[in-house]
């Protein structure tokens, strides 16, 4: 069987219980202040979960989405959404889904997200995402469980997710931050996947090894951490002793805003094969970060990935003996 064939038979159940209808501007230099002339924007269905979900698409996979949505925005989401590769589940609810504004600054390369927060959803929708989670728990390899939680939202709702992976023996992927990041060590996932910030501001610790750590002991088999221009961390309860960490032989300008959900859609990828190998994980999650800033929009990755992945090194640091997980 082929690495494609292989790819095309594995299913990955990607949540994301607070999607947005995604617009991508491009502006020549902006000026905090003044008033900036603007082309159509890129507008997609999107968050990060599908983010997520179009990547592993385009890796060959099947991708499957399930997310509440409603309004007008809700309507336009579902209509981009139908135009994918990516198999959509969706909930139906009267709170509208909300949007994410993203600038890239093609003057200093840099870019700007506005996220609205999302509405408040009613008990009903959250029970029906439940029977639609626990549908496809049954043909899933992996799941994902990606992004931030609407207003209102129990912030033990990831931590709930990877136990019902558990209970079906399915790997599971957590990408998301504050309290609910934290709280998902608990239960146990096969990975984390916080940023560097996200990392420090959920578990109080400066250090980066240390925060890491303090998901490991909490429960959780590997924790990625995305620290931008210097590469993508891993750090394993099957190696407490050490960290991986991967890194391109260069920098690479563009626009970053998909990159983690590409690192988390590699990580799937990996984990839905029964892939736990620290040095395949770290690296297609830095290559695939990498080649989703080549990309003009969130969600898909550049053809190049295979050739940047050739360009990563690896390397295992050993971890202080002050930061060790217990092992």
């Amino acid at each position: 069987m082929s690495a494609a064939d292989a790819a095309a038979r594995t299913a990955i159940a990607i949540v994301t219980p607070n999607p947005a209808l995604d617009l991508s501007y491009t502006v020549p230099g902006i000026t905090p202040g003044q008033t900036h002339r603007v082309g159509a924007p890129l507008v997609r269905a999107g968050g990060k979960g599908v983010n997520v979900a179009r990547v592993a698409a385009q890796a060959g996979h099947r991708a499957i989405v399930l997310a509440p949505v409603g309004g007008a925005t809700g309507d336009e989401f579902l209509a981009r959404l139908r135009g994918s590769t990516v198999e959509a589940r969706t909930v139906a609810t009267t709170v509208p889904t909300r949007r994410t504004m993203a600038f890239h600054d093609t003057a200093d390369g840099a870019t700007s997200i506005f996220n609205e927060p999302g509405g408040e959803l009613p008990d009903a929708a959250w029970d029906e995402l439940a029977v639609r989670i626990d549908a496809a728990l049954g043909e899933a390899d992996c799941l994902v469980g990606s992004g931030s939680l609407p207003a209102g939202a129990d912030e033990g709702f990831y931590a709930n997710l990877a136990a019902r992976a558990s209970r079906r023996g399915v790997p599971c992927v957590v990408d998301t931050s504050g309290p609910a990041l934290v709280r998902a060590a608990v239960a146990g996932p096969t990975a984390l996947k916080p940023n560097e910030h996200e990392l420090r501001a959920a578990t109080g610790r400066a250090d980066l090894d240390a925060a890491a750590v303090v998901l490991l002991d909490a429960g959780v088999r590997h924790v990625f951490v995305s620290c931008g221009e210097a590469g993508m961390r891993l750090y394993s309860a099957h190696d407490p002793g050490a960290v991986w960490v991967a890194r391109l032989d260069a920098v690479l300008a563009g626009n970053p805003t998909g990159a983690g959900d590409a690192a988390v859609a590699a990580i799937a990828t990996l984990l839905a094969a029964g892939n736990e190998d620290p040095r395949e994980l770290v690296a297609r999650a830095s290559a695939w970060a990498a080649a989703a800033v080549l990309m003009p929009g969130a969600g898909e990755i550049h053809p190049t990935h295979p050739q940047l992945l050739a360009r990563t090194s690896i390397e295992r640091l050993p971890l202080p003996d002050a930061t060790k997980a217990d092992s």
